[in-house]
């Protein structure tokens, strides 16, 4: 299967392979109405439309030259003058971990405040390097700029943490990354073979789109229940759907929000990949007030199965 993420944040020099369906944040559901615009920086200041929006760490501002500066989201635990700092990135597998972390501002002081970025100040995914599973979070913010979440480590292995953020004041935002360390046994897995349908929560979501690397092209990811399309999906965090991408060896992030404005049973994603490789892609959508969370492997160019 030939298909492609649009990530035109990656330097022309990123020719690496770009490679979770576990619980993710659930959020009440507002009914079937149309989304509101996201608020935030300039990338988010209308309705989403399909592009790749917003944080040039780990989302496409469609900016050309000037957003090819800049490395994919997630690589770096240090940006701009901005560090992700984890309390005890050393867990023990098998139970739930309360995560504490902080966000270092230019002083080195814990920032305090952040802008709103659909719904939430801060983001927080969670991905074991063979991105077997996933997990959306919406952290706690104490007054002293820590905050927290309770993640699920379910096997023993080698994380990557992601903190998806715009701090107060900024032009733009920023994903950061950080290394979580789980002991235990340590079984490490391939990818999945999910092909372009698969089933969740007695949900199937169905992938759609023939996509080539550097060629910009259209997602469509169909959702079905007992047969039934899906009508009346309900906004979560601000859109009927938001997919994660992260590129398989060393887990680069990329956060696509869609053009749809309807409430299914499609939701569409304008996308390009800058080269091919191996991909993992999560969709979060919400129905019947639980978010869902879709996840497929998909392989690009000339490593296509």
């Amino acid at each position: 299967m030939n298909t492609a993420l649009r990530i035109t944040a990656f330097t022309a020099g990123l020719a690496a392979v770009f490679g979770l369906a576990l619980g993710v944040g659930h959020a009440t559901g507002t009914g079937p109405a149309e989304p509101r615009p996201a608020t935030g920086h300039a990338a988010h200041s209308g309705p989403d439309t399909g592009h790749d929006s917003g944080h040039d760490g780990g989302h496409d501002s469609g900016s050309g030259a000037a957003a090819a500066e800049h490395l994919p989201g997630g690589l770096q635990v240090s940006e701009r003058g901005y560090t992700l700092s984890v309390d005890n990135p050393f867990v023990t597998a098998g139970s739930p971990t309360d995560l504490r972390f902080r966000i270092l501002g230019t002083d080195g002081r814990p920032v305090t405040a952040y802008q709103q970025e659909h719904e939430k100040e801060l983001h927080l995914i969670v991905a074991p390097r063979d991105l077997s599973t996933f997990q959306h979070l919406h952290p706690t913010l104490a007054a002293d700029g820590t905050w927290s979440a309770t993640a699920a480590v379910p096997a023993a292995g080698e994380y990557r943490v992601f903190a998806d953020f715009t701090p107060a004041g900024a032009d733009e935002g920023l994903t950061l990354g950080a290394d979580l360390h789980a002991a235990g046994d340590l079984r490490p897995a391939p990818l999945p073979d999910t092909g372009r349908t698969v089933t969740v929560d007695g949900y199937t979501v169905t992938l759609g789109g023939d996509l080539t690397p550097d060629r910009s092209s259209h997602l469509t990811l169909t959702i079905s229940k007992d047969s039934t399309p899906i009508t009346d999906l309900q906004p979560y965090l601000g859109a009927y759907g938001h997919l994660v991408a992260l590129r398989a060896g060393d887990l680069a992030y990329l956060h696509v929000h869609p053009d749809t404005t309807t409430p299914g049973p499609g939701i569409g994603f304008t996308t390009t990949a800058p080269s091919g490789g191996s991909y993992r892609l999560f969709l979060d959508f919400q129905h019947q007030g639980t978010v869902h969370t879709a996840a497929f492997t998909v392989t690009t160019g000339d490593q296509q199965h």
